[in-house]
């Protein structure tokens, strides 16, 4: 008599089942209600689980979980990934000869690399349409996804033997001893079956896809395996969803993100721009660096109250401390280094000569701090020190990685150091995390706290590291803010090679992510670079360094700024807070006498008293994001009142001066000093 196995539900309850039953059978056993609704299933053997096909048979007893649109995170993930295969099905059947690479599931969609057969161009753009129709076909065709083992042998002859070059030259590489498997669209074997080497898991069928709820996006060069020295692909991006509703919510978002594109914004309001020149620097203008004084000046208010001392540290520092704190090795890729010497040399251009030492543009602050720090002899009564440095830093990041404010080469943390006892460490973060929290809801953020914990490569010993965490961890639980409220969670493996930290994720207005703070526990720079301190027993010992960030880089906060407010800064960020806009020159004298006072009040405000129609001024001065248009004309000359048009609203307000003036000084002034 065969042996049942055992199937445990997270219900509680077990079913007994014959051998060769699957996840499908156990669903359609349920009803068939949860039957149609599976798409796929844990199975956990004892060997802690893992997501697999739902025609894939038990291997013996095992606890069962079937994964449906409910489980929204796993579900996308599933889609995505069969959306990516049903992709490259349908470039082979369109185009015979196209070569296929590999293809992920996104944060949003999915991609595939391929290259064209040589009888064509590249794929464009103008190929998507007939993609999307294939790839609909393909989906309603409802072909079953069989998975099925293969050797390595197997695989090499396949794809060598149909000119995939790319797929033979990964099968080599493959592993002998490992279980390799191969995924059919379609009855294995039988005409119009495709298959891909994956290692899944995939939906029962293609008809499990909606063919309503994707969409392909964009094409874009890629190389063999990310080497600009291989040959040059096509990458096809996608978004995908397990709906129509969820595509249509996804592209409104995308709509909505073009309109708040800081860039684009960027142009419209004059506030900076980038080229070649300087490639990833940003040239700051007026109107832009206006933003930038403001923020820095609302941040030294609130270093200064929380007890933190501001000081300035070199650009270029020598080669030789970033060996010791061990950035050198970890990080001298991203750094740009020069030598402190270059000897002149004609036709040959500049040389490093023997004697030369090298130097490094500092890519981050820490190791300056630590250097500040150890002048002169610190006491314990001394600590906590915090240092506070607007300090500019250089990441050689790579061309392509490279995207406005938001990612950029050169950029200005708002950066600092606490350096601390031992018993100072849980007090000093928990104080960090209140004033992060009264920060970013000055600037009309949520957000969500995560720790993100210790990865594999690191310096330190565990036990630093269980105490650095437990820390880190206890603060955000005596600050009241390890709740659901916060979004509090914790990500293994996500933590710096030296310390782990707590990462503020700010949700902006449209509802994306953005991680922007952080606080580090590190008890492995101060042990390199040798930092000591004086304890009551007159021994030395090393301080606990804490390092912290609440905007990130004012490049990239200003750029998060501009998004989430679509251009519409709050009065007492916005550059220009107030226009004054003649409607006939015969007020340009009022006009004058309106700014005048409106600067003597502290406002940043100008003038226009161009011979223009007003519709034309108004339109201008609201493409520029300004708050409030004041509009006189020889009426409000004569009566001693401005015609206020505020940004976004459609009706203006008549108001005398100096309640306009009392208007504007009350939003022109920072939440902190309200």
């Amino acid at each position: 008599m065969t042996e049942l196995l055992k199937i445990s539900l997270p219900d509680g309850s077990v079913r007994e089942v014959e051998p060769g039953t699957t996840p499908a059978d156990v669903a359609a056993a349920i009803g068939p209600g949860l039957a149609k609704a599976a798409l796929a299933a844990r199975v956990d053997h004892g060997d802690g689980g893992e997501v697999r096909d739902l025609n894939r048979a038990f291997e013996g007893d095992a606890e069962l979980a079937l994964i449906t649109a409910r489980d929204e995170d796993e579900a996308l993930e599933l889609v995505r990934h069969d959306y990516a295969h049903v992709l490259a099905e349908a470039v082979q059947a369109l185009w015979p000869g196209t070569q296929i690479t590999f293809g992920p599931a996104t944060d949003d969609g999915f991609y595939y690399d391929v290259k064209a057969p040589d009888s064509r161009d590249p794929f464009s753009m103008d190929d998507l349409p007939a993609i999307e129709e294939k790839m609909r076909e393909i989906i309603r065709a409802d072909k079953p996804l069989v998975r099925e083992a293969w050797s390595r042998e197997q695989l090499i002859e396949k794809w060598e033997s149909e000119g995939e070059t790319f797929k033979a030259e990964w099968a080599k590489e493959l592993p002998e001893d490992e279980e390799l498997t191969v995924y059919w669209s379609g009855q294995p074997g039988s005409d119009g079956a495709w298959l891909d080497m994956c290692r899944g898991p995939h939906l029962a069928s293609t008809g499990k896809l909606d063919p309503q709820a994707f969409k392909l996006m964009r094409v874009a060069g890629a190389y063999w395996r990310g080497d600009q020295k291989n040959a040059q692909l096509t990458r096809i991006y996608g978004t995908g969803w397990l709906n129509k509703k969820q595509l249509n919510a996804h592209l409104l978002r995308l709509e909505e993100a073009a309109k708040r594109d800081h860039r684009k914004l960027g142009r419209e309001m004059d506030l900076f721009h980038l080229q070649e020149e300087a490639h990833g620097s940003v040239f700051w203008h007026p109107q832009g660096y206006r933003i930038w004084r403001a923020l820095e000046s609302y941040m030294r208010r609130a270093i200064d109250d929380a007890g933190y001392r501001e000081i300035k540290t070199p650009q270029v520092m020598d080669a030789r401390q970033w060996e010791q704190s061990g950035h050198w090795g970890k990080y001298r890729e991203n750094m740009f280094v020069i030598p402190d010497e270059v000897p002149n040399v004609e036709d040959e251009g500049p040389l490093v000569s023997d004697a030369a030492d090298w130097m490094a543009l500092k890519p981050m602050n820490c190791p300056a701090h630590v250097l500040v720090f150890k002048q002169g002899i610190t006491s314990y009564r001394d600590l906590p020190l915090r240092l506070y440095e607007n300090g500019c830093c250089h990441r050689n990041e790579p061309h392509g990685a490279l995207h406005g404010l938001m990612r950029v080469r050169q950029f200005t943390q708002d950066d600092a150091h606490i350096f601390c006892t031992e018993a100072q460490i849980v007090d000093e973060v928990r104080k960090f995390c209140e004033l992060a929290d009264r920060i970013y809801k000055d600037f009309g953020f949520t957000y969500e706290i995560k720790l993100a914990l210790r990865p594999e490569q690191r310096f330190g010993s565990d036990a630093d590291w269980d105490k650095a965490e437990a820390e880190l961890r206890q603060a955000v639980v005596d600050a009241g803010m390890a709740t659901e409220e916060y979004g509090w969670e914790e990500l293994p493996g996500e933590g710096a090679f030296y310390a782990p930290k707590l990462e503020w994720h700010l949700t902006d207005a449209i509802g994306r992510t953005w991680q922007v703070g952080t606080i580090q526990s590190d008890r492995v720079l101060p042990e390199r670079l040798d930092a000591t301190y004086v304890g009551e027993d007159g021994e030395k010992h090393r301080p606990v360094m804490l390092h912290r960030a609440i905007f990130g880089s004012y490049e990239r906060f200003i750029g998060i700024l501009i998004e989430h407010y679509a251009g519409r800064l709050p009065v007492w960020l916005a550059p220009t807070q107030a226009v004054v806009a003649t409607i006939v020159s015969d007020a340009d004298g009022y006009a004058g006498e309106v700014l005048e006072k409106l600067t003597a009040t502290d406002i940043r405000a100008e003038s226009d008293l161009r011979n223009e129609k007003i519709n034309y001024k108004v339109r201008e001065h609201s493409l520029a994001k300004v708050p409030h248009l004041l509009v006189v004309g020889k009426r409000e000359a004569e009566e001693g009142t401005v015609a206020v048009r505020t940004l976004g609203q459609q009706q203006q307000k008549v108001m005398s001066l100096d309640e306009a003036l009392s208007m504007l000084a009350e939003e022109a002034t920072p939440p902190d000093l309200r």
